[in-house]
């Protein structure tokens, strides 16, 4: 029986970390080639956010206004927990469609469920918005991200049934992370019948460029497979999988994740026995499992540069450096604000 979202192709393209320029602007011009190379190679998801600075504009300049409309699937975010009240969070779709130009989208998501958060969505009335959406044929698919656990994520799919599917943090890092809880989290969208996207398959891209001691494990198994390569193929095997989005940054990526995609076999149990293996060495040096996608410092109510800090943490454990500095110093109040 099919399910939403099956004829998708299996690589979708994350616009949250797109190709900048010197001046911190979005690099427009290599963004056009990444999109024509995407779709000239079949794939047809494009994942962007309100969340994700100016990419709702530059993927209007280079997608929406150069290609045919039903050549695509775009997808966008409402993140209710940026606003103070229920009309400008509501509003903030009006936004998402006027800055890409789209006319609709074809999945609309409830961005980031998880902790305070989710109770913002409750009390703004985020869930029957969004429903509504769908009735007037603005969007034609609707789901929610989930940054939270299983636990909690049943709970959700429960009381709101109507929702299609969830996007979920998937990598063969996290898919026992007691945190994460990647692989509990699929299986509880299976049991409810909600087809997946999958986000953050290389983590952030700490899984594209591994400490040394994960890279001997994977090289000794494949020395010709890269590391993104090793990670993306993980996520793609995946059941009940709408796409699996890459947060490409440049040609390079695009490229190399396409060719991942072209020739997916799933992995064998061999390959899994060296991924779990490489998730062992991974967990020994890893402090926290922060993926730098922000999302704490958007709500967080001092202002602190979270993700900076755990990334700071988490390549100095990783990385074996050691400059003479206390890192740990970083978690004294005086240093985070």
């Amino acid at each position: 029986m099919a399910f939403l979202g099956e004829s998708i192709p299996k690589l979708g393209f994350g616009l949250m970390r797109l190709p900048k320029l010197e001046d911190g602007s979005i690099d427009i011009g290599q963004v056009e080639q990444m999109v024509d190379a995407f779709l000239a190679a079949g794939c047809t998801y494009f994942d962007t956010a309100r969340a994700y600075g100016d990419s709702e504009a530059a993927i209007r300049q280079a997608l929406v206004e150069r290609h045919p409309r039903e050549s695509y699937q775009l997808a966008t975010k409402i993140p209710a927990w940026r606003r103070s009240n229920a009309a400008d969070a509501r509003a903030d779709f009006d936004i998402s469609l006027e800055q890409t130009g789209a006319g609709y989208f074809d999945y609309y998501l409830i961005h980031n469920t998880g902790g305070p958060r989710t109770a913002v969505f409750d009390n703004f009335g985020i869930w029957d918005f969004v429903k509504q959406l769908k009735a007037d044929g603005k969007v034609r698919h609707i789901g929610f991200s989930h940054h939270d656990s299983a636990e909690r994520l049943e709970e959700l799919l429960v009381a709101h049934p109507e929702m299609e599917f969830v996007q979920l943090q998937v990598n063969y890092a996290d898919w026992d992370n007691d945190i994460t809880q990647s692989r509990k989290c699929v299986e509880v969208a299976q049991a409810h019948g909600k087809p997946v996207i999958i986000m953050e398959p290389v983590r952030g891209g700490t899984l594209a460029t591994p400490p040394a001691p994960v890279a001997e494990v994977l090289r000794a198994a494949n020395p010709g497979r890269s590391f993104a390569d090793w990670a993306l193929r993980f996520a793609l095997g995946t059941p009940g999988l709408i796409t699996v989005l890459s947060g490409m940054s440049n040609m390079q990526q695009m490229e190399e994740n396409l060719e991942t995609w072209r020739t997916y076999e799933p992995l064998s149990e061999s390959e899994m026995a060296t991924l779990r293996l490489a998730k062992e060495k991974l967990d020994e040096l890893l402090d926290n499992p922060c993926t730098n996608c922000q999302y704490c410092m958007k709500t967080c109510p001092m202002d602190i540069r979270i993700a900076p800090i755990m990334d700071a943490l988490n390549r100095a454990s990783m990385y074996s450096i050691d400059d003479g500095k206390n890192w740990f110093s970083f978690r004294d109040s005086s240093a985070l604000t």
